[in-house]
């Protein structure tokens, strides 16, 4: 195990070579252990070679069915290859076989997102959020499902949890805007509006929302 370790290490700091080199090993060493193959398929993943790493995930589901990082791993491949429906299908496997991981359901959220599921994405946010409390990506995600869903106020809760997290979020602060223009709250609109803008002075959206806000303004 101490091998596998050091190769996770060495992947994990861009030595991609160097995990193979462990990760083939440890395989040939050990071929009815499920993890290598789990492993080599993360590298492999993580090299962009999706084809590859996924029948290494197959493999390892050959050899134990149970695995749940396994379909967690197929799942984030068929996800960057935007084949969602199947990438919902292995992270839901992955639930079922007990995975219970902020990210897990952050990529079940997102891949409801992506099949225009938004109802059914926001539990998978929000069980997301309760894991991983510092989760930016997350957090903000979940709170545009909420504002997609017209929950405007608990949206604005979450966008301002995001902004105490990351400061810098510039996308945060014009979706901020955006809900307090909504509930008709020009003045803060415009400053969380300008915000953004001063984060990213090229955020097209959040200019033409106080554009907009500003010619309001003046009828």
């Amino acid at each position: 195990m101490e091998q596998a370790q050091k190769g996770i290490e060495a992947m994990q700091k861009g030595n991609f070579e160097e995990a193979a080199t462990i990760f083939s090993k440890e395989i040939e060493e050990n071929p009815n252990n499920p993890i290598n193959y789990i492993n080599f398929g993360n590298l492999l993943s993580a090299v962009n070679d999706f084809k590859r790493a996924l029948k290494f995930f197959e493999r390892a589901i050959e050899i134990d069915k149970n695995v749940a990082t396994a379909y967690y791993g197929a799942g984030n491949v068929f996800y960057n290859q935007e084949q969602y429906d199947k990438a919902k299908d292995m992270f839901e496997k992955a639930l079922k076989k007990g995975l219970d991981h902020a990210d897990l359901f952050f990529m079940l959220g997102m891949c409801m997102v992506n099949i225009g599921q938004i109802r059914l994405a926001l539990p998978y946010f929000q069980r997301s959020v309760e894991l991983n409390e510092e989760d930016s990506d997350a957090r903000f995600q979940y709170g545009l499902c909420l504002a997609q869903l017209d929950l405007v106020d608990e949206a604005i809760v979450q966008f301002e949890k995001v902004i105490n997290i990351n400061e810098e979020h510039a996308d945060a602060f014009y979706n901020l805007g955006v809900a307090y223009a909504f509930k008709e709250n020009s003045l803060k609109a415009k400053e969380m509006l300008k915000k953004a803008l001063e984060i990213q002075s090229d955020h097209i959206l959040a200019s033409h929302a106080l554009k907009i806000i500003n010619e309001n303004e003046k009828d």
